[in-house]
């Protein structure tokens, strides 16, 4: 058996869809804080779950039954500013709760980290595996700091957690859910939809992606990897390809004819601004073998796709 939390979320769509094709519905019991039209489309066995309530975790995950964990619930960087408490007690308090419950199990444990970690004394150009890390948003000081959790019961208890720091995921499953690097979905949304866009971010701004199969991928990658090739357990850099909001504008609009988009930067700005604009995922290639399978061209003609007929499916 396999356990999805926050699988309504827009990796957990992805990756829900992408472990049912794999395993079979009554392999995979995703659950989210509330179930949702959309989870029980997936096939999957669905159940509500509050990762905050460390007894319905430890209820849940108790006796070893599940032989995977994807502990996927969280709150994005840029709701987190807005809420910041809130960001602290799911992304820290949800995650240490999961890893407590699974201690003297088999359980294999994944936990999606990501590039906010990285800060404004990180090198931004091909940021290496090991750097600075100086977050500045509560979003990323939760992450970091799961890293850390990650690493400690990996070695204190013997927990086989994986994770990845994840760069901007680009899906068509769900709506953005408050993260910074959203403008490239509300791109792609606005311009099938109405032709124009207002960005709000600058657009010289760069940062790394990945579409949203490749994220499953490499989710379903690293946990497939034996034991013996994992020699990261704080989190893994991983990217796809790096962009510039101009540039996917322009990408766009050579495939929607008459597609504007206009650039009002707002506090997301200076989120982004910190964050790296390549990303160093050697590490991941050497050690479990990730590659992408989409670039830049290959992720806009699919994601135009799915978007113009939204019954067609990518996982």
């Amino acid at each position: 058996m396999i356990l999805v939390t926050g699988a309504a979320g827009q990796l957990g769509s992805d990756l829900v869809d992408g472990l049912v094709a794999r395993h079979g519905g009554s392999a995979v019991l995703a659950t989210d804080l509330r179930c949702c039209d959309q989870l029980k489309r997936s096939g999957a066995d669905t159940a509500s779950l509050d990762v905050t309530d460390a007894d319905a975790v430890r209820m849940m995950i108790q006796d070893g039954v599940f032989e995977q964990v994807y502990h996927l619930a969280g709150i994005l960087s840029a709701r987190g500013e807005k809420q910041p408490d809130l960001c602290w007690t799911v992304n820290v308090d949800g995650l240490k709760n999961v890893l407590n419950a699974v201690r003297d199990t088999r359980t294999r444990v994944f936990w999606p980290s990501s590039i906010a970690v990285f800060g404004p004394a990180t090198p931004r150009h091909r940021t290496p595996q090991v750097t600075v890390k100086d977050p500045s948003t509560m979003y990323g000081v939760a992450k970091a700091s799961g890293e850390l959790l990650c690493d400690y019961h990996a070695s204190k208890f013997g927990v086989d957690v994986r994770s990845i720091r994840y760069p901007g995921i680009i899906s068509s499953s769900v709506p953005p859910g408050g993260g910074t690097t959203d403008f490239a979905v509300d791109m792609f949304v606005e311009a099938v939809k109405s032709g124009q866009y207002t960005c709000f971010v600058r657009e010289t701004t760069r940062l790394p992606m990945m579409y949203g199969p490749d994220a499953v991928k490499a989710a379903l990658d690293l946990m497939d990897a034996s034991p013996s090739r994992i020699t990261i357990r704080t989190s893994y850099n991983l990217t796809a390809f790096s962009f510039s909001a101009e540039e996917l504008a322009e990408a766009i609009a050579s495939r929607v004819p008459g597609f504007v988009c206009e650039y009002e930067p707002d506090f997301r700005q200076a989120i982004a601004d910190t964050w790296p604009e390549v990303i160093d995922d050697s590490k991941a290639r050497e050690d479990w073998g990730w590659h992408p399978e989409y670039d830049i061209t290959a992720m806009v003609d699919d994601m135009l796709s799915h978007l113009v007929d939204p019954a067609s499916s990518h996982v």
